[in-house]
């Protein structure tokens, strides 16, 4: 929505937007959490699992979760600009 869209005050958008920001880090927080602190629990079952001569377990710690930490940075940036956007608050 543009700023016109939103109405109220400055103070009660900019709320608006750091709640809506806050919801966001603490949802990517969680993902992020899951992602590193979860699989080590199941390594054994994960390394059942072999791929290429190499056990699940050392995939998921080695390459699985760079690949979603640097999604997740990739994703804060881009969900920020529209949030932005959204609440009147781009840089021109």
């Amino acid at each position: 929505m543009s700023e016109q869209g939103k109405g109220g005050s400055t103070k009660s958008r900019l709320d608006e937007y750091w709640k809506a920001n806050l919801r966001l880090i603490f949802t990517l927080l969680a993902i992020w959490f899951v992602v590193a602190y979860v699989p080590p629990l199941f390594i054994w079952q994960l390394n059942q699992i072999v791929i290429a001569g190499f056990p699940l377990g050392y995939y998921m710690g080695s390459q699985g979760s760079l690949i979603v930490f640097v999604v997740l940075i990739f994703y804060y940036a881009w969900r920020m600009n529209k949030m932005d956007d959204q609440y009147g608050l781009r840089d021109k």
